[in-house]
Parts: C-alpha cells; sequence; structure tokens
C-alpha cells in the first residue's frame, strides 16, 4: 500500500484519525477532511513532522463544492486517488415526536448524502487508473435500530443500500466498495451520546453504558478505534479484493443473538 492516496472524512479525531495513523504505518499518503479546522491541521502536521505527506482539506461533506473541492485538491496534491473512507458522522438524541427537522437534514445530509458526494466525486479518478478501494464506516445502526436515534439509524440504513450499489457498478474496474459495522467505539461522538443517552432515559452514565450500550453484547466493553482502523486497512489492501458489497460487523457478538 506504500504511495497509495486516502482521503478520510472526519479524519481529525477518533475513528477517522486511528485510520489516517494506520495507513501511515504502511506508507499511504492521507488526506485529511473534517470540518474541525485545529484538529484537523494539528493532526496534518503531526504526520507530517513524521515523515508521512499528508493533506488537510477542511471540508463540510453535504456541500457537492466543498467535495469537489476536496477532491481536486487531493490530485492537484499526490496526483491519484485511490483510497476513500467515508467516515464522517454525528448524532443526536432525541424522541421522534421532539427530533428538530433541521436536525434530520444535518445527520442525512452528512452521513448518507456526503457519502454519496464522495462516492461520486472519487469514483472517475478510480475507474480511470483500474484500482480503488472505498469504506463506509458505517454502523452496528446499520442493521439494528435503537430509540432516540432517528436520523442516525436512517442514514446509516441508507448507507448500506449505497455500499451495495456502488460495488455493483464499479466492480469491472477493480474497485471494491464494503462498509464496516462497528458497535460503540469508546471516541468523543460516543461519549457525548452517553451525555445524550442518560438524559434522554433520565439513568446515569454508568447505567447507559452498561444497561444500553452493553447490555446486548457477548463482549462487555466499547471497542477501541485501532480496531476499526485495522479493518479498514486490511480491505483496503490486495489480500480483500474478492470482497465488496459486505457489511462487516465489529459488534462484540451483539447480532449473535
Amino acid at each position: 500500500m506504500k504511495g497509495k492516496v486516502a482521503i478520510v472524512t472526519g479524519g481529525a479525531s477518533g475513528i477517522g484519525l486511528a485510520i489516517v495513523e494506520s495507513f501511515a504505518q504502511v506508507g499511504v499518503n492521507c488526506v485529511i477532511a473534517d470540518m474541525d479546522v485545529a484538529g484537523g491541521e494539528r493532526a496534518a502536521a503531526k504526520l507530517q513532522e513524521a515523515g508521512t505527506p499528508c493533506l488537510f482539506v477542511a471540508t463540510s461533506v453535504s456541500q457537492p463544492d466543498q467535495v469537489r473541492h476536496l477532491v481536486d485538491a487531493t490530485i492537484e496534491k499526490f496526483g491519484r486517488l485511490d483510497i476513500l473512507v467515508n467516515n464522517a458522522g454525528l448524532q443526536f438524541v432525541t424522541p421522534v415526536v421532539e427530533f428538530p427537522e433541521e436536525r434530520w437534514d444535518t445527520l442525512i445530509g452528512v452521513m448518507l448524502t456526503g457519502t454519496f458526494l464522495c462516492c461520486k466525486y472519487a469514483l472517475p479518478h478510480m475507474i480511470k487508473q483500474k484500482w480503488g478501494r472505498i469504506i463506509n464506516v458505517n454502523s452496528l445502526h446499520g442493521k439494528v435500530g435503537s430509540p432516540f436515534k432517528v436520523a442516525y439509524v436512517s442514514a446509516k440504513h441508507g448507507v448500506l443500500g449505497l455500499t451495495k450499489v456502488v460495488a455493483l457498478e464499479v466492480a469491472e474496474h477493480n474497485i471494491t466498495c464494503n462498509a464496516i459495522c462497528p458497535a460503540y467505539v469508546r471516541t468523543p461522538l460516543v461519549e457525548k451520546q452517553i451525555e445524550n443517552q442518560a438524559r434522554s432515559h433520565g439513568i446515569s452514565e454508568e447505567e447507559v453504558i452498561q444497561k444500553i450500550m452493553l447490555e446486548p453484547a457477548a463482549i462487555k466493553r466499547l471497542l477501541d478505534p485501532s480496531e476499526v482502523a485495522s479493518l479498514v486497512r486490511y480491505l483496503c489492501s490486495d489480500d480483500a479484493a474478492g470482497i465488496t458489497g459486505a457489511a462487516l460487523d465489529i459488534d462484540l457478538g451483539w447480532t449473535a443473538h
């Protein structure tokens, strides 16, 4: 994978940053796309200091013009685009009857429309070079539902359909497209969810972790971002060339019931 070029959305922190760091270990040049300018610039500077070429591009993935700029900046900097990791995400927790419509639009825009836009503008470059890998960092909630998360669950279910369509359309060009569906990962996004769930359910944050997040799982712990990053890296390798259109679980045994 040395010398390949990857865009990682939501790459300034959490799972995205773990993916960027994992790629850097094997010589992949990364473009970090994020709305967190300070975090993105800090992450890119750290990698460059370590000798890994890296670029940060401030991006709202729900905006077509910004996604086009992201891809154009990548090609201008590195001359190619081999890997796209759609990881950008956010959460809002409240009952359906109270769910603000503007929040619905924002979550769907980032996680579903954003994934579509990034695929749309990245794929022509992959098709041209006859090689590419697209990884959609989805969620266990792309397969199951949870109360109070209507926009998140809806977006993540949609991404699984998008993953299958893209996989079928571009297979002839030696491009694969897969989704990863983790259970709860210890990230800033999940830490915020714990707080919101506690408020919605009227229980303590520790009870949220034990009774809601971990109760259905066989392995009673949160995932580490590096575990997701390891699977992303494998799916981007030639060893995974036969895997496409798949939704791979890292769910701590949640769906084994």
